[in-house]
């Protein structure tokens, strides 16, 4: 496997990890907390360094690959940058009410990530050769999946 490739997934999937991590720990929780945070802005900063590692690989190659992917990675960045912020302005203004419901935002964020998550993933799998549209229903379908499983497991808490 491609070097680059390889540090870019391994970022992309420290991103799933710290941020899974954030999300259902502040649910746990029951309130969003300074450590919560912290693994927010670690999920954004590593979607944006294999982010931009595989934009390097794909104007190195003359733009060959999914446009898909390409868009739902910039929109995945935009996500977490609105979540991290909106979570530190909800943190910094104390407001206990505030920091108890935010998990529902969190969730919900996190289950629209996975959809650039899964289409990179999809794109990646050489063997895999889907169509744009195939690759986004299936990338849709399974935070789809998860989002039911978690609205059956437990209410609005995660």
């Amino acid at each position: 496997m491609n070097p680059l490739v390889m540090a870019a997934s391994t970022a992309i999937t420290l991103a799933l990890v710290s941020y899974t991590i954030g999300v259902f720990g502040e649910a746990r929780a029951g309130s969003l907390q300074k450590k919560h945070l912290i693994l927010f802005w670690i999920g954004l900063a590593c979607d944006t360094t294999g982010t931009t590692i595989m934009a390097s690989i794909a104007r190195s190659s003359h733009g060959a690959g999914s446009p898909l992917h390409a868009i739902t990675g910039a929109l995945a960045i935009v996500l977490m940058l609105f979540h991290a912020v909106w979570a530190t302005f909800v943190l910094l203004r104390g407001d206990e009410k505030s920091r108890e419901g935010f998990h529902k935002l969190s969730v919900g964020v996190w289950l629209i990530w996975l959809v650039p998550y899964c289409v990179g993933l999809l794109v990646g799998i050489p063997a895999v050769h889907l169509s744009d549209t195939v690759t986004l229903v299936v990338s849709v379908l399974i935070p789809a999946a998860i989002a039911v499983a978690l609205r059956m497991r437990g209410g609005d808490r995660a």
